[in-house]
């Protein structure tokens, strides 16, 4: 019985880890968003006359950035980010279950 506490513990711990993990990754997102858009706002009114706004180097930040995002988010939600890596048998677990609750009999 003791194991068992022990066993669940451990899967409470590591679901808490990974919902930390999730809400850092969309902390990062929402700032990058908030700092990059800023700076990009601030560059467009601020820019003298003849100057050219669609360069690399005005993108520069948040393409770097956007690389290091892009990491953070394969270390969080793995390389299996769209379907995931039991995608099918979710799927399949969800229509069954869609179809049990409309059977009538």
């Amino acid at each position: 019985m003791e194991n068992q506490n022990n066993v669940e513990q451990m899967r409470i711990e590591r679901a808490r880890k990974r919902v930390k993990s999730i809400a850092g990754f969309y902390k990062h997102l929402a700032i990058y968003l908030i700092v990059n858009i800023s700076l990009l706002i601030v560059k467009y009114f601020n820019q003298d006359a003849g100057d050219v706004f669609f360069e690399f180097r005005t993108f520069s930040t948040a393409f770097f950035w956007g690389i290091g995002l892009v990491f953070h988010g394969l270390g969080v939600f793995g390389t299996n980010v769209f379907l995931g890596s039991d995608w099918e048998e979710r799927k399949i677990r969800e229509i069954m279950q869609k179809n049990k609750k409309n059977n009538w009999e």
